[in-house]
C-alpha cells in the first residue's frame, strides 16, 4: 500500500537529489513575487496513476503551491486531457516540476501497460500480478501503479510470504533433503496465516510440492501444453501461478490454459514513462 509517509519520504529524497542547495536557475532568473499557473497535460492516451505523488512534489517544495487533481488514479484519459492544475509561487512550481513529472509519467506508464495486459485476459478467470522486479526504492509507487491499471500485487517483499524458487529447491536437493519434508517442516513452524508458494520448472516436480500442502504452485517457463498438463495434475489442490516468457503477445494464450494467476515482471521493469507535460505560465500577481 502506498501510504502518505512512504510517499513523502521518497518524494523528499527525490527533491533533495534534484535541488540539494536549491534551484539556482529559478532563484537567479524568476522574481520572488512571480506566481505561476500550470496544467498537467497528456500528450498521449493512457491510464492515470500517481496523482498524490505528483501533488506531494509541490506540497513538499512549498506548502503555498496548490494542486487540483482533475483525474483519479485508474482513470482512462485521451491525448490533450488536463489531468491536474497547479498554482503558486513560480519559483516553487518550477523547482518541483521535474520531480513531479518523473513520478507521474513513470506510474502512469506502468498503469497503462498493466491495463493492456488485463484487457488481453479479461475473458478468462486469470488475474495479472506484478513481481519484485521493481526499481529499488520505488516499489510502493510501482506496485500502486499496477493496481491503478487493474492488476494485482504479488507478495510485497521477502518478509510477506514464503516463496521457494528454483535456487531454494536446488540447495535442498544438493543437501540431500526431501523437498516434501522440508516444505512440511517449514509449514508446521509458520503461522497459519502465512501463504506458501513454490516454483517448479518441470512437471515431475509438481507432486512432491503438492504433497506438502502448499497454497500456490508457480509453473515457471512452461510451454502451453505443459501448462495444461500441469493444471490437470494439480487438479484444484493449489492456486496455479504461471510465470516466465509472458508478454502482450503471449499472455492471452497463457490465460486461456486456465491458470489462476499470471506473474508479469515486465509490468514494472519494462514499462516506459507516459508522455505527460506541465504547461507553465508565469507572471506577476496582478497579471495572472
Amino acid at each position: 500500500m502506498l501510504t502518505r509517509a512512504t510517499c513523502d519520504r521518497v518524494v523528499s529524497a527525490a527533491l533533495e537529489e534534484d535541488a540539494p542547495w536549491g534551484d539556482l536557475t529559478s532563484a537567479s532568473l524568476i522574481p520572488a513575487e512571480a506566481v505561476a499557473t500550470a496544467e498537467l497535460v497528456a500528450r498521449e492516451p493512457g491510464i492515470f496513476s500517481g496523482g498524490e505523488v505528483f501533488a506531494a512534489a509541490f506540497r513538499l517544495t512549498d506548502p503555498g503551491v496548490r494542486v487540483e487533481l482533475r483525474a483519479a488514479d485508474g482513470d482512462r484519459f485521451a491525448a490533450g486531457a488536463v489531468l491536474a492544475t497547479v498554482r503558486g509561487p513560480a519559483r516553487s512550481v518550477l523547482t518541483a516540476e521535474r520531480v513531479g513529472l518523473n513520478f507521474v509519467q513513470r506510474m502512469s506508464g506502468i498503469a497503462t501497460l498493466t491495463a493492456a495486459y488485463v484487457a488481453e485476459v479479461a475473458h478468462t478467470g486469470a488475474r495479472i500480478a506484478d513481481t519484485r522486479k521493481t526499481t529499488p526504492g520505488l516499489r510502493a509507487f510501482e506496485r500502486h501503479a499496477v493496481v491503478s491499471g487493474g492488476g494485482h500485487n504479488h507478495r510485497f517483499s521477502l518478509s510477506d510470504a514464503v516463496m521457494a524458487k528454483d535456487n531454494h529447491l536446488a540447495v535442498l536437493t544438493a543437501s540431500g533433503v526431501s523437498v516434501t519434508q522440508a516444505l512440511e517442516s517449514a509449514i508446521a513452524r509458520l503461522p497459519h496465516t502465512t501463504h506458501v508458494e513454490v516454483e517448479v520448472d518441470r512437471l515431475d516436480q509438481i507432486e512432491a510440492v503438492l504433497a506438502a500442502g502448499v497454497d500456490t504452485i508457480m509453473l515457471d517457463n512452461f510451454s502451453l501444453e505443459d501448462l495444461r498438463r500441469g493444471i490437470e495434475q494439480v487438479a484444484g489442490r493449489a492456486v496455479i501461478d504461471a510465470s516466465g516468457g509472458v508478454s502482450l503477445e503471449t499472455v492471452r494464450a497463457i490465460a486461456e490454459t486456465g491458470v489462476d494467476v499470471i506473474s508479469v515482471g515486465a509490468l514494472t521493469h519494462a514499462a516506459r514513462g507516459l508522455d505527460l507535460g506541465l504547461d507553465v505560465h508565469v507572471g506577476l500577481p496582478d497579471a495572472i
